[in-house]
């Protein structure tokens, strides 16, 4: 991540807390954000409804909130049953050593669909220090840059996409808020069928993650072996300390531009294949 370091130390970052109200069996929750998070629970007390709102703040980043919410079902069906008719989300990031980020999204439903109630990006500092990005409230937006200069939207802003997704690019401080959000992924259960996305031949492209359901794993693992030979090896030493006859990873072409995944054992003449 590169940054003005004259402006804020944007590159010292990582969330810190969570806030959700009327998701599901959430009500209203704030969770402590730690390098590693564990949690432990019975079935229907809200874990995954935790993991559903991170993944719905980072794609709400990614300018697809309107996408997301549809695959949920809707606004109304996530909602705490018979509690609340919005829904608000609340994450805190840690900027530099003595600043922090606040970031806040509320929907409210709305006719048949929703409508983006309230929404803010503000930066804030120990010395008192308290910086307005964003300024959102139904129709009425404003963003500001660092010297807090206001901007109303002057282009097609899409109304059901956060204010957050739509920051003018040359806004360093949100826009740097915005990708650390956006990268945000997420992986649950794994189809491993037989034609899972996993198990099938992928394009040869430059990828730094695997994808959610892995339809990436093959290139980000390719690219690891082209660019990080390190990180590389150090997943092919974890394979072998896992299976002492694994040999190593190999690409084969397929196609133009395709490549597949062959793992290498010592017991085989021939290498075993994704599929």
């Amino acid at each position: 991540m590169i940054v003005d370091m004259k402006l804020t130390p944007l590159h010292v970052s990582r969330f810190m807390e969570l806030g959700v109200k009327g998701f599901g069996r959430l009500k209203d929750v704030k969770l402590q954000m730690r390098p590693l998070c564990v949690m432990i629970g019975a079935n229907g007390v809200g874990k995954t409804s935790i993991l559903d709102a991170l993944w719905l703040l980072a794609n709400s980043a990614q300018g697809r909130l309107n996408d997301s919410i549809s695959k949920l079902g809707g606004l109304r069906s996530f909602l705490t049953y018979d509690y609340v008719n919005a829904l608000s989300l609340e994450v805190t990031m840690q900027v530099g050593k003595d600043g922090e980020m606040q970031y806040k999204l509320m929907i409210e439903t709305g006719g048949t669909g929703y409508q983006i109630a309230v929404e803010s990006l503000e930066e804030s500092d120990v010395f008192g220090t308290c910086r307005r990005y964003i300024e959102s409230s139904y129709s009425d937006i404003k963003y500001r840059d660092f010297a807090q200069k206001p901007l109303q939207p002057t282009w097609d802003f899409a109304r059901l996409e956060s204010a957050l997704s739509q920051v003018p690019k040359m806004f360093q401080q949100p826009e740097t808020f915005r990708s650390r959000l956006a990268s945000s992924t997420f992986y649950h259960v794994l189809n491993v069928g037989a034609r899972a996305l996993v198990r099938l031949p992928q394009q040869m492209r430059p990828a730094a993650l695997p994808g959610r359901d892995g339809e990436d794993l093959v290139a980000c693992l390719y690219t690891l072996r082209e660019s990080e030979r390190d990180r590389f090896e150090a997943i092919e030493d974890s394979l072998r300390a896992a299976f002492p006859r694994f040999e190593r990873l190999e690409f084969p072409p397929v196609a133009a531009g395709t490549i597949a995944l062959a793992w290498r054992d010592e017991r085989y003449t021939k290498p075993l294949y994704m599929h």
